[in-house]
């Protein structure tokens, strides 16, 4: 899976919070004695060190979070094209902020890419899925990820309470 942000801060932050719940899952396999695979996740931005790219070329990550120029550049290093041939998912995070501009341009060029080379590799076009709080008018901005895109929106949402068998708890108070 390739987890695309058009922000270096959010991608970093997306990673760093990916290593809580791949811990929780591991320990819980562990625990019930179910034989699990670790789940690698990597960061690639251009602030990635070289050590790190390394790496990911020889232990290719589960989940990869990129943004949309360090994607650009993954698709145009031999190496780095093989580690993305078997992508199934793309999630574009922020939606919004890049699809009506050039970078939204380049982005929609750079998925063309990488759709052609799973197709070229056997694999089927990856699914996209794309994430926004703010996107307007959400059907343009879905046709910008895909010709048959289809729309989940769940609005807004009323505010989350608590039940009330926790509400009568006494929270260190």
């Amino acid at each position: 899976m390739v987890y695309v942000s058009p922000l270096k801060a959010l991608s970093n932050d997306v990673h760093k919070n990916l290593e809580v719940p791949l811990q929780g899952i591991a320990e819980l396999a562990r625990m019930r004695g179910v034989p699990l695979a670790p789940i690698r996740a990597a960061l690639r931005t251009g602030d990635t060190p070289q050590s790190e790219r390394r790496r990911m070329t020889r232990e290719r990550p589960h989940i990869l979070v990129t943004t949309p120029e360090s994607l650009y550049i993954l698709l145009t290093a031999a190496s780095s094209r093989e580690m993305l041939a078997g992508v199934g998912t793309v999630i574009v995070d922020e939606i919004h902020a890049v699809a009506d501009d050039k970078r939204g341009s380049h982005l929609a060029l750079t998925l063309a890419r990488l759709d052609h080379l799973v197709e070229q590799s056997g694999g089927a076009k990856p699914r996209r899925i794309g994430l926004s709080a703010t996107v307007k008018p959400i059907e343009d901005v879905a046709a910008f990820l895909s010709d048959d895109a289809r729309v989940v929106n769940v609005g807004h949402r009323a505010p989350w309470t608590w039940p009330s068998r926790f509400r009568a708890m006494s929270w260190g108070r």
